[in-house]
């Protein structure tokens, strides 16, 4: 009982800050606010960009895994100075 009556007390605070649109108490607040949503804009995109990268590029087919490994590995100069 004790916790829907504070729950309640929380509810009627949050809606008379949004009714009087006075929503953060300082403007250190808000600066928080917009910096904590700026970092979550820069999650969600990196995320995006990573599902992008997978959907799109992890599709090749298989010959061209197979030429790029053979190009990989034929690749770069044989150093005669470390065979014995």
């Amino acid at each position: 009982m004790d916790n829907l009556e504070e729950l309640d007390s929380t509810a009627q605070e949050v809606l008379g800050r949004l009714k009087s649109r006075h929503l953060f108490q300082s403007q250190w607040d808000t600066a928080a606010f917009i910096i904590f949503l700026l970092f979550v804009g820069t999650v969600l995109l990196l995320l995006l960009l990573a599902c992008l990268h997978c959907c799109c590029c992890c599709h090749q087919s298989s010959r061209s895994r197979k030429a790029r490994a053979k190009k990989e590995t034929s690749m770069g100069v044989d150093n005669l100075a470390l065979d014995p």
